[in-house]
């Protein structure tokens, strides 16, 4: 099985759509996706749970699926996310100096693709 690692750095949501789309697809294909909201993209993390946003039926899907691994828990604290993060329960990613780090994943196998 193929595993991928897609950290999304940028915070334009029409970058985050394809981050969503993409891990939505390769989940349906068979693919170990983990979602990773770093820099920001954590900016996007209270919108996306309003239902009048665009991307938020997408975001659901991979909230459901187990997509999200979590979100940066610095950016997330200095771009003032931090409670929202909290409050939607995303586990907050820390393990390299406040930030996640790839190195862990690549160790795991997965592919590191960036957004």
């Amino acid at each position: 099985m193929k595993k991928y690692a897609l950290f999304v750095f940028n915070g334009d949501p029409m970058c985050f759509i394809h981050v969503v789309l993409n891990a939505l697809d390769m989940h349906t294909k068979g693919e170990d996706v983990k979602i990773i909201v770093e820099g920001a993209a954590v900016k996007l993390v209270p919108e996306l749970v309003k239902p009048e946003n665009p991307l938020n039926g997408l975001w659901k899907k991979c909230l459901g699926a187990g997509l999200v691994e979590g979100v940066c828990k610095a950016c997330s604290n200095k771009l003032g996310t931090l409670d929202d993060a909290k409050e939607q329960g995303l586990p907050l990613l820390s393990d390299m100096a406040g930030h996640p780090g790839m190195s862990a994943y690549r160790e795991q196998g997965y592919e590191i693709i960036t957004f």
